[in-house]
């Protein structure tokens, strides 16, 4: 039975934290991002970015060390994951290429393209603002593929 709670407690943080992450991407996208290109203001992403940090990287550290102990609880033998023999596992897999992906794009704007960030250097940003949240609402998709035991 507590291994049954402590599932279920697994999946409510990692939704929370999903909830968090991808929601708080998609206001950056679609409703912050077009009001700092239309007035060409990095000010208007770093005042956006300085709230959400505190909020949003704690959220997707939480995703992670769920993410990792439900795939060993459902993945004990990680070789059956890599196998690709059910739509889960493919799912699971897909997820782990999208945090790379994420924090491929995170450490590229970190250290690229934020220490330089300038009105004309917005729309770079912009790109990798679009890029994060996209892949933030596939790990959505993925997730409830991974429920739904695929699509």
């Amino acid at each position: 039975m507590l291994s049954v709670v402590n599932a279920k407690l697994l999946i409510v943080l990692h939704l929370l934290g999903a909830c968090i992450w991808t929601g708080g991407h998609l206001v950056l996208a679609l409703a912050v991002l077009p009001r700092a290109l239309q007035d060409r203001s990095p000010d208007v992403i770093r005042e956006f970015e300085s709230g959400f940090e505190r909020l949003g990287i704690p959220a997707l550290l939480v995703q992670v060390l769920t993410g990792v102990l439900l795939t060993s609880r459902f993945f004990p033998d990680l070789r059956r994951l890599l196998a690709f023999d059910s739509p889960v596992a493919t799912y699971v897999v897909a997820k782990l290429g999208l945090l790379l992906l994420t924090v491929m794009l995170a450490l590229h704007a970190r250290l690229r393209i934020i220490p330089t960030l300038s009105r004309e250097t917005l729309p770079k940003l912009a790109w990798h603002i679009r890029a994060v949240t996209l892949t933030a609402v596939l790990f959505v998709v993925f997730g409830a593929g991974i429920h739904f035991g695929g699509w």
